[in-house]
């Protein structure tokens, strides 16, 4: 059963005014869309957006229940070009939650466990794009030992990467089982209780899902998209993405960087954001219910120009 992770949390951040239009740029199962109609009043309308065609379903039922709601099926990459179809200008806040869900992680077909044997796909979009077996068949051994390293952190990338095109080479790298065994052996030094293809899994997913670039094109965009006093919210399990919405966030605030002892006023500075609290963490209670909350940090700014 998938948890929403900062449930309360994410929501209270998020809605400033209850008669707002939101977007929910991670549909996912509808968690977080479900508590934040709760907020809004009759007049609201929140922007359901997910790339997971499984997504569909949920949304449909809760669109047919709900005439607040609406769908998206797509990237929240493109979330400019879909609210410039809807004719929509601005929005009053925007909550993205980069983490797999529990479903994505448990169905063996979908190819996200190390766990199960499962087709080698890891897509978040089963529609379209490469899947990993298709990435992993025709990538350089330095591009694999790129993703390793910077998208997985996994100090010993090139040796993995290595025994993965020797095994692909034999045309036995098709499966989940077979990928997880090849770095299983590839990896010298196992991490306490953390399997050893971890590392290698969330690397090749985040390359195969290109995670990283979807999350800069957010980034790059939401100010264009928020209204002033408009809020994004975001959820991020990696410190890749967490370090980038905290130096995005934190350069909105801070505005323009001068030499020192330039003399300048306040407003000159084009501060375009405000912090809203520190990062937030799961609680112990949370924590309690669902080990998979751990990692995730939220972090809130609220544009004020």
């Amino acid at each position: 059963m998938h948890l929403t992770v900062l449930l309360r949390e994410a929501t209270e951040a998020l809605v400033t005014a209850p008669s707002g239009f939101y977007v929910d740029g991670t549909f996912g199962r509808g968690g977080h869309s479900r508590a934040v109609l709760d907020r809004l009043a009759d007049d609201g309308q929140l922007l359901g957006v997910d790339k997971d065609p499984v997504a569909i379903d949920s949304a449909r039922e809760l669109a047919a229940a709900d005439p607040r709601f609406t769908f998206y099926h797509g990237s929240f990459a493109s979330l400019p070009l879909h609210l410039s179809e809807l004719g929509c200008e601005s929005v009053d806040g925007i909550l993205v939650d980069l983490g797999v869900s529990s479903p994505q992680l448990d169905e063996a077909e979908r190819g996200f466990s190390f766990l199960q044997d499962g087709p080698l796909d890891m897509r978040m979009d089963t529609s379209s794009g490469e899947t990993a077996a298709e990435w992993l068949s025709r990538a350089d051994e330095q591009d694999i030992a790129y993703a390793l390293k910077e998208y997985g952190e996994e100090r010993f990338a090139k040796r993995i990467a290595g025994a993965i095109v020797a095994a692909r080479d034999t045309g036995s790298l098709t499966t989940t089982g077979q990928l997880a065994q090849v770095v299983k052996e590839a990896n010298p030094r196992w991490e306490k209780h953390k399997h050893p293809a971890t590392r290698a899994f969330q690397g090749i997913r985040i390359q195969v899902n290109r995670e990283l670039g979807d999350l800069r094109d957010l980034l790059d965009s939401a100010l264009d998209m928020l209204k002033v006093g408009g809020r994004l919210v975001v959820i991020s399990f990696h410190s890749l993405e967490d370090r980038m919405v905290k130096r995005y966030m934190r350069d909105m605030a801070r505005g323009e960087q001068l030499p020192p002892g330039v003399p300048v006023t306040d407003a000159a500075l084009n501060r375009r954001m405000k912090l809203v609290g520190k990062a937030v963490k799961a609680s112990e209670e949370e924590l309690g219910e669902n080990v998979r909350s751990r990692s995730a940090v939220m972090r809130v700014a609220e544009k004020i120009a």
